[in-house]
C-alpha cells in the first residue's frame, strides 16, 4: 500500500497530477481542493495517497492534507458513493463546507455535485452526519496557488477539468463561462475555482 509521496510536480491536468519520485512517474488523481493548493511545477511537494482497486483498474488519488484523505475514505464507505464521486465531491465542496451542508440537512446543495442525485444526497447526511466533526472557517479560503505554467486556453481547459469531475459539457461550459464574466484574464485555477464556488451553498 502506498501511503505518501513526496516527489517534483510534473504535470498538472485537473484531476490528473504526475508526481516524478526519483525518476518514477506517479499518476495520481486529485480533488480540485488540493489542486489549489499545489506549487508551481517541477517543485517538490509530499502527498497523501489512497489506492483504490476495482475489477478493472488501480487508481491512486492525492492529498494535499491527510485530513483530506480521511474525508475521502469516509465518503467512499458511503453507500452508493465510488471513488469518483467522492473525487467530485471533495472538488466542490471543502470540509468546511460539507459539514455544514450534512449540519444543516442541506440537500439542495449537494444535489448540484456532479452524480449526486436527491436519495445519494439524503444517504450522505444521514450516514455522514455522525462522522464529521465541525470545521472551523466557512469554506471560501482556498488559497489559489501562483503558478508559471503556460495556459494555452484557460476557459477550455477549465471545462474539460470540470467535465472529468463529472460535471456535463453543457453545465461546464455554463460554469465556465459565469466565471469568465468574473475574472476574463484568469487562468484555468481560478475559473475551476470560482466556477465550483458558483455551485457551492450560499
Amino acid at each position: 500500500m502506498i501511503g505518501r509521496l513526496n516527489g517534483s510536480l510534473a504535470v498538472v491536468q485537473p484531476p490528473l497530477l504526475l508526481l516524478d519520485v526519483q525518476g518514477v512517474g506517479y499518476e495520481l488523481l486529485a480533488p480540485m481542493t488540493t489542486i489549489f493548493e499545489l506549487p508551481p511545477l517541477g517543485q517538490r511537494v509530499q502527498l497523501y495517497t489512497h489506492l483504490a482497486v476495482s475489477e478493472t483498474a488501480q487508481q491512486l488519488y492525492g492529498f494535499i492534507h491527510e485530513a483530506d484523505r480521511q474525508l475521502f475514505r469516509t465518503l467512499i464507505k458511503v453507500n452508493g458513493v465510488g471513488p469518483k464521486m467522492a473525487l467530485a465531491i471533495l472538488s466542490g465542496l471543502d470540509a468546511a463546507s460539507l459539514s455544514r451542508c450534512v449540519a444543516e440537512d442541506n440537500v439542495a446543495a449537494l444535489v448540484k455535485l456532479p452524480g449526486v442525485g436527491r436519495k445519494t444526497a439524503e444517504r450522505l447526511i444521514i450516514e455522514l452526519r455522525d462522522k464529521l466533526a465541525p470545521q472551523p472557517g466557512d469554506g471560501d479560503n482556498i488559497a489559489v496557488a501562483s503558478t508559471e505554467r503556460v495556459r494555452v486556453d484557460s476557459a477550455s481547459e477549465a471545462e474539460i477539468a470540470l467535465t472529468a469531475l463529472g460535471y456535463k459539457p453543457v453545465d461546464a461550459a455554463k460554469m465556465v463561462a459565469r466565471a469568465n464574466k468574473q475574472a476574463p484574464d484568469a487562468d484555468s485555477a481560478t475559473l475551476i475555482r470560482l466556477a465550483l464556488k458558483s455551485m457551492a451553498p450560499a
